[in-house]
């Protein structure tokens, strides 16, 4: 059963990507690596090494792919914030996967809800005009 629920979110996801504008890929990676990285705690607290490691490094995967993304040309002044945000990002979560340190995701995790809000506050008819800034 398990299986088949997992074949499902993933079937699901990726016809969601298939027909999502940039825009909602952005809020999509986002909302994953938010939601890995509660996982990553939760495990963390239930001792399980394993796990944590395993969705620490998904979570760095998505901030990874999100700060690859960034259009260095077209609005410099934030692309170049939200790349040292995301590279601050991604030593917070070695940090916490080396140290088996919660604090160190709850870091990551503000600034990651801070950078989706202001990403989900974005009126839809400025949306096209988000692809040249991710």
């Amino acid at each position: 059963m398990r299986g088949s629920m997992q074949s499902y979110r993933k079937v699901s996801v990726d016809s969601n990507m298939s027909v999502a504008t940039p825009h909602r890929i952005i809020q999509m990676l986002l909302a994953g690596a938010l939601e890995r990285l509660a996982q990553a705690k939760l495990a963390i607290e239930k001792g399980d090494i394993a796990n944590r490691g395993l969705l620490i490094g998904k979570a760095i995967g998505i901030v990874n792919g999100l700060n690859g993304s960034l259009n260095m040309d077209a609005g410099a002044d934030v692309a170049g914030n939200l790349t040292q945000l995301y590279d601050y990002m991604l030593r917070r979560m070695t940090e916490a996967n080396i140290n088996n340190d919660p604090q160190a995701i709850d870091d990551v995790v503000s600034i990651l809800k801070t950078i989706k809000e202001g990403w989900d506050a974005i009126p839809q008819d400025q949306h096209h005009l988000t692809s040249e800034a991710s």
